[in-house]
């Protein structure tokens, strides 16, 4: 997948640049922009991030830098796959 331009630079939605100088205003906020990317004034804050139904919690560490809000707030559940749920089953008499 191609990236962004260097020069463009990464994208931050500006309800969010305003958000990065006031620190305390980003604690325990709900973000709709999922498209944005994490910067490093983010960390140690504790975000939740819209998944399209409800917004999970989520807490910014230096490892989810540079990455966008919406790969830590998944959109589908996971199911289980019908070979997994039957193999526990006790049978019966013959």
């Amino acid at each position: 997948m191609p990236r962004r331009s260097i020069w463009k630079g990464s994208f931050v939605d500006a309800f969010l640049l305003r958000m990065k100088k006031k620190r305390d205003l980003l604690l325990n906020r709900r973000i709709w922009s999922r498209r944005s990317s994490i910067l490093p004034e983010f960390v140690n804050c504790s975000v939740r991030i819209y998944n399209g139904k409800t917004p999970v919690r989520c807490k910014i560490t230096e490892e989810k830098v540079g990455h966008k809000f919406g790969e830590f707030a998944f959109t589908r559940k996971r199911r289980l796959s019908r070979t997994n749920i039957g193999s526990g089953r006790k049978r019966g008499k013959k």
